[in-house]
């Protein structure tokens, strides 16, 4: 399978040789990688929606994320179109907001919530409850009932604790919930092993090995308060083909037969979880999402023919392929050091003012980023270069290694592409700097969708001695 290379965590990697030659054209814009929206002009000036990231700078301040409104609703409408007949959940836990939740409910998408924050953050927004499903391996006894009280369309149940809680809790209210059971399949996408969820030895569901999936199933199945509907599986994250899906929904397909002659049930949903993969850099080469739906659904039409069965509803769960690609980062540089890290080998560290407090994936899997400079067109010299943050951590790095103007100077603007998911959703408040805003820009201008985090609101919750 071929899936991005997250490779090891951080340290022993951080000084290795620069692996690509400089490029040729230092302002390129590789269309795979950028929000449709996003453009340069006849300055260099990056633009998104037409707005000029020096106004939105100047506006908004640095760092601060920029979300392409127009092209987040693009891939919502696209995923809705590629699984027409089907159900598409945004996975909220890439990013979530009140704004978010409405643009999605607008796009005629489900939402898939982790936790009671999630969940209670979509109520609010006015979210219709029955196209939420409720995933989490730990479901609290208090989120399992807020989730009943507000009538969630799906519950995806991840252990033989939950069964039974759910199942009281239910009983206690008079109603009946929908359930699908989440089984581990054994089936491991080639990605970074903190990404990789359906091989045996992890927390997430039932694994088909020694039958502890069919006794999930026997279980609810003799709870007349919870209806169990389908089936769920999800086998990792940043995945470029479907070769996993096919045996994951061929081992998924074969429990739902074995449902079918044991307990005389047919399982109408199949629910095969999210983990498409995006272009993070050049050479990055995702699948195109209408060939990747038609061949998860001929996948499942097969192995259901295969089996006797009727072909159950196609769900899947993406949060990465639709908010990924529509943001940016935009930082200012600030000090530039010139460090000399082999025989005549140099490397610029380009420190800007944000760092691991705004985006930790790079610290956590090695992942990689294309940055530009965005403020300006320049016409020097490519020099091998790291953006760094400002935090008191070795690893605190934006961008391990990139080919950036030789001219660059502090004051510049810097964008990091496709930083949507698991950015802004995965910051935190490390040497006490606040996390940045977010902000939607389409044609109506630009609108903070989360403000940036301030010192008295990080001091709002130290309660003294």
């Amino acid at each position: 399978m071929r899936a991005h290379p997250a490779g090891p965590r951080h340290g022993d990697q951080l000084h290795d040789a620069v692996p690509l030659a400089p490029v040729s054209d230092l302002g390129f814009l590789d269309r795979s990688v950028w929000a449709t929206g996003v453009e340069r002009d006849h300055d260099g000036v990056l633009r998104v929606a037409g707005m000029d990231v020096r106004d939105l700078a100047a506006e908004f301040g640095t760092p601060a994320i920029f979300l392409d409104e127009s092209d987040f609703r693009g891939r919502c409408k696209a995923f809705r179109s590629a699984f027409r007949g089907g159900d598409v959940y945004y996975a909220s836990k890439a990013f979530l907001t009140s704004a978010i939740a409405r643009w999605i409910a607008e796009e005629g998408l489900g939402l898939d919530v982790a936790t009671g924050g999630e969940l209670e953050l979509a109520v609010r927004a006015g979210f219709p409850p029955e196209r939420i499903l409720m995933h989490g391996n730990n479901k609290s006894v208090v989120e399992l009932a807020a989730a009943l009280d507000a009538r969630v369309g799906r519950i995806v149940l991840d252990s033989h604790e939950e069964i039974a809680r759910l199942g009281f809790l239910a009983e206690a209210r008079g109603v009946r919930a929908k359930v699908l059971v989440r089984v581990t399949v054994g089936v491991e996408a080639h990605t970074h092993e903190f990404i990789a969820t359906a091989h045996e030895d992890q927390k997430f569901g039932f694994s088909l090995a020694g039958g502890d999936a069919a006794e999930a199933v026997r279980r609810v199945l003799a709870l007349p308060q919870l209806d169990l509907v389908g089936l769920h599986s999800h086998i990792g994250s940043q995945i470029f083909d479907t070769a996993g899906f096919e045996v994951a929904a061929h081992r998924v397909v074969a429990l739902a037969s074995q449902i079918r002659d044991e307990h005389r049930l047919e399982m109408s949903e199949l629910n095969l979880g999210g983990g498409l993969g995006i272009a993070y850099v050049t050479g990055d080469d995702p699948a195109e999402l209408e060939t990747v739906a038609v061949s998860l659904r001929q996948i499942v039409q097969r192995e259901a023919a295969e089996c006797g069965l009727a072909v159950p509803r196609l769900a899947v769960e993406p949060g990465r392929a639709i908010v990924g690609p529509s943001a940016f980062t935009l930082y200012e540089v600030g000090t530039i050091k010139d460090v000399e890290f082999g025989t005549g080998q140099h490397r610029s560290y380009v420190s800007v003012d944000g760092g691991m407090s705004d985006n930790i994936r790079t610290a956590l899997y090695d992942a990689e980023y294309t940055v530009v400079l965005a403020s300006r067109a320049s016409t020097a010299g490519p020099r091998l270069s790291r953006v760094v943050g400002r935090h008191c951590e070795s690893g605190d790095v934006v961008v391990k290694d990139a080919w950036l103007p030789a001219d660059l100077a502090p004051g510049d603007l810097l964008a990091v592409a496709a930083t949507g998911a698991y950015c802004r959703a995965m910051a935190s408040n490390y040497n006490m700097v606040g996390r940045p805003p977010v902000v939607a820009v389409g044609a109506a201008g630009a609108r903070p969708i989360l403000r940036r985090e301030t010192v008295e609101d990080l001091l709002a919750l130290d309660v003294g001695d």
